[in-house]
């Protein structure tokens, strides 16, 4: 979704009655830190405070040393210790079930997907820092605010999104008839199959990583006309003529456009894969075009010149039923219950997700992360980017969630997190019938979503 080269992570089996135990713990609200900032002076309950921020190293690197510098700005002003870490993102649900089971861990944890459901029994009252952001920012993205809302109880702040879309070379298509990005997923395929006979495959991954896989299944998924459950969220509806269509289609494509070594590829493969000219194309952030065009000595193509002018992105083509509705990952901050800091986090996440310091933040991102609300649609920044980068202002528009057609609960939390979804996929193109990959699909969505 690296030019960070993480290392693989491994994710452990979580219990979900664990977290769904126990009610959430009042916190002191946020009022009167304008006045803290203007005066310059940190508040007296501030004085020795030390805050753990945890996040995943993002995938621009300057995103993260924004954030340092943000943290340091902080420790200054606020005399307030913020210890800022990073992991891998693929490392981050086995870091939260360690800290909510042992008590003790970082104060602010980043979560993905609608994780803070799975792990809702762990995390502190947000929601007047919640209803504070909707209203300065523009409101959120139904996406962002479902992922990090249970009825009306605020789980998490919401903090950033962006639907991934498929980055390609644009010579490589040419060469092969496609002057246009595919408007099918047929056209899809046929590009993909030639490209495939010149060496030049697409590459996608059906492994157990955070984003490309689940951003890649669940949409296609959809685009056939599948879903997880009915509108309940109660009964499983997964073994349905769309779902086996879209894992056969999806085995077919597999087998004549793609790479197929790339089937336990995690979030980083796929983008040492393009930039050293091995895949025509793959589903992604926009981090693959970002590096490439920041570091044009080290990304180049095969005449030596710097390959980022020859990147570009499309949405995932339209399905039979029309439309593939997008996948956008919801980000968000999740407030410990078991924090001793519980106010001063507060506080430092409200100035953290102001306007003004995730604006900067968000202007390095250059269209890799995008406003969890609305408003920043319309900054001024996207008018400043490449062609290439403006297809991600409005990716998170018309997503879908988790656990669709039903609601996204902590049990569609639980799916994702077992990778259900894509490891039906990967059985199939792996050799397993379609009918029988869907069918073993569904009995494992039955004793999560019927038990």
């Amino acid at each position: 979704m690296s030019h960070v080269e993480p290392r693989p992570g491994s994710l452990v089996s979580i219990d979900r009655r664990t977290f769904l135990r126990g009610a959430a713990v009042g916190a002191a609200a946020t009022a009167g830190l304008e006045g803290i900032l203007e005066a310059r002076k940190a508040p007296a309950f501030a004085q020795g405070t030390k805050i753990h921020l945890l996040q995943w190293v993002d995938f621009i690197p300057e995103g993260d040393t924004e954030v340092r510098r943000q943290v340091a700005e902080y420790t200054k002003q606020m005399k307030v210790e913020v210890v800022f870490e990073t992991i891998n993102a693929n490392d981050l649900q086995a870091r939260i079930t360690a800290a909510i089971q042992s008590g003790a861990g970082p104060d602010i944890i980043m979560m993905l997907h609608n994780w803070p459901h799975l792990y809702a029994g762990g995390l502190a009252e947000i929601g007047d820092l919640c209803e504070w952001k909707a209203g300065e920012q523009g409101g959120y993205y139904p996406h962002s605010d479902a992922a990090a809302r249970l009825g009306k109880r605020w789980l998490a702040l919401p903090y950033f999104t962006g639907a991934p879309l498929i980055a390609y070379r644009k010579s490589w298509f040419a060469e092969v008839g496609a002057n246009q990005p595919p408007k099918t997923l047929e056209e899809y395929k046929k590009i993909g199959i030639a490209l495939k006979k010149k060496g030049k495959p697409i590459g996608q991954t059906l492994g157990h990583t955070f984003g490309d896989a689940p951003a890649w299944t669940y949409p296609f998924t959809w685009a056939f006309g599948g879903a997880e459950t009915d509108p309940s969220g109660k009964k499983v509806v997964l073994n349905s003529k769309g779902t086996v269509e879209a894992v056969a289609w999806m085995t077919d494509f597999w087998k004549q456009a793609c790479d197929e070594s790339a089937l336990a590829w995690d979030d980083t493969n796929n983008n040492r894969a393009f930039h050293a000219g091995e895949i025509s194309a793959t589903l992604n952030g926009a981090s693959i075009f970002i590096f490439a065009k920041r570091n044009p000595d080290k990304v180049k193509n095969d005449k030596g010149e710097p390959m980022w002018p020859d990147i570009s992105h499309f949405a995932i083509p339209d399905g039979p039923g029309g439309r593939t509705p997008p996948y956008a990952v919801a980000f968000s901050h999740g407030l410990m219950k078991y924090s001793k800091n519980q106010k001063a986090a507060k506080e430092f996440l409200k100035w953290f997700h102001g306007k003004d310091m995730f604006g900067k933040w968000f202007e390095i991102e250059n269209g890799y992360a995008v406003g969890a609300t609305t408003s920043w649609e319309s900054n001024p920044m996207w008018e400043r980017l490449d062609d290439a980068l403006k297809p991600f202002r409005l990716s998170p528009r018309g997503t879908r969630m988790l656990g669709h057609a039903g609601p996204p609960t902590a049990k569609a939390t639980e799916v994702y997190t077992k990778y259900i979804i894509t490891d039906m996929y990967a059985k199939a193109a792996q050799g397993t019938p379609a009918a029988d990959a869907v069918k073993w699909a569904e009995g494992e969505l039955k004793k999560i979503y019927e038990a």
